[in-house]
This record gives structure tokens, sequence and C-alpha cells, in this order.
């Protein structure tokens, strides 16, 4: 597997607690969208982490194809 699953074509909109870590789903695979449940295992994908600067909501990327991942960018408005 070379090229992620998309998940959805639209970003996950999840709120966030500041200082807390969450680690984002690259290949697309997991159940626990948009966060890594392990679906990874056996591919060249590794989840990123991602710490949130402040409570609040944070849109994290759904199409996997994003330049600023974890967090959408608009690319899925272009697949």
């Amino acid at each position: 597997m070379s090229e992620p699953v998309v998940a959805q074509k639209a970003p996950y909109a999840v709120e966030v607690e500041a200082g807390k870590n969450y680690f984002w789903c690259a290949c697309g695979k997991s159940a626990n969208q948009p966060f890594c449940d392990g679906s990874h295992k056996g591919t060249d994908f590794a989840p990123v982490k991602y710490t949130a600067e402040k409570d609040g909501k944070a849109f994290f990327c759904g199409c996997k194809a994003s330049s600023k991942s974890p967090l959408c960018d608009g690319t899925h408005s272009k697949l």
C-alpha cells in the first residue's frame, strides 16, 4: 500500500484540548477516523502526532492528501 485510503472527502471537525496529543491516521484505514487505531501495521504509514495549542475546534484532514497534515488544507476539493 503506497497511497493512503481516502477516508472521506471533507475534514473531520474535532474539539481538542490545549496541550493534549492526538495521533492522526495517515493511512486512511482506521475505523476510528480521523485518529489512528493501528490499522497501518504492515504498511509504510505511521500516525502523525498533533499537539493542540489551544482549546477549540481543529479540522483534521479526511482525504489524507493535505500538505499541512494532519490538518486540512482544502486539497479534498481538488480530488
